[in-house]
């Protein structure tokens, strides 16, 4: 998830949507919309104001965009904060220091496609999930391989720590020599197109994403049923119910109200 300044120049290249990426450890913070701020002021001397961090390389959920974060996560954080009446400031950590930050307590909350594992909720609370994901396979489209099985002896890109890497560990092993790992997405994707690896495996979200945009490579995306279904939720320090009560709650009136799926349907379409 986090950036990758090579992928910025060939995705402008091949399909020019202006995705604007910049280093993971820039601070990014903005305005939020109604009922957030990025300011960090609020208008009670009391008034607490959340720090959400994101990694803003992750497309379509999270980017930047002419130097302001955006994206579905965003957007679905955004309205959670509204529809609950509390105050958010942004704050582009990257990956990594997303979860140093929870601990450390310099970030309040993290929404970053995070799928929710029992690993993960050793060490932190979740919200309720927001969005069902599943993991996709990228090859070259006269590739032989149907399931993720057929991919043992080749080059294999991932998102380091992500749930793609964790399958394909499960499938070959901790040490496979052909496991890639990438910082970021993107630069996963862009390695595929330029031969270094035989093939990708991501979040369908994202890898769908990228087919919308590139028309004029020869790919395809294939699903493995042996995946299991991943849920992106968003993720509290251990104890912070505080914080954890005020995201559900949220999160229930946009799920009641119909703009969670609005939001969906305008990143995703209503398929």
């Amino acid at each position: 998830m986090r950036i990758g300044k090579k992928w910025f120049k060939s995705l402008v290249l091949v399909v020019g949507v202006g995705l604007l990426v910049s280093a993971c450890g820039s601070g990014g913070q903005q305005s939020s919309g109604t009922g957030a701020s990025g300011s960090g002021s609020s208008s009670g001397a009391d008034e607490k104001v959340y720090v959400v961090g994101t990694d803003a390389a992750y497309p379509p959920f999270q980017m930047l965009e002419a130097d302001k974060i955006s994206g579905h996560d965003i957007d679905v954080m955004n309205a959670i904060a509204e529809a609950g009446g509390f105050k958010i400031e942004w704050k582009n950590t990257g990956w990594d220091p997303l979860f140093d930050g929870l601990d450390k307590g310099t970030v309040d909350i993290g929404i970053s496609s995070i799928t929710i594992t029992d690993k993960r909720k050793e060490k932190y609370d979740f919200s309720e999930p927001y969005f069902e994901a599943n993991q996709l396979i990228l090859v070259a489209e006269d590739s032989p391989v149907t399931k993720l099985a057929d991919l043992k002896g080749m080059k294999i890109g991932v998102q380091a720590a992500t749930t793609g890497e964790e399958v394909v560990k499960k499938a070959f092993g901790d040490t496979y020599q052909g496991l890639m790992g990438y910082d970021d997405m993107p630069s996963s994707v862009d390695d595929f197109f330029n031969g270094r690896v035989d093939a990708v495996v991501g979040d369908n979200g994202v890898l769908q994403y990228y087919v919308k945009k590139i028309q004029d490579k020869k790919f395809k995306l294939i699903k493995d049923d042996s995946f299991e279904k991943e849920y992106y939720g968003i993720m509290v320090k251990k104890g912070n119910t505080d914080a954890l009560n005020k995201v559900n709650e949220g999160l229930k009136k946009i799920k009641e109200n119909g703009k969670l799926q609005e939001i969906y349907n305008q990143y995703f379409g209503t398929n």
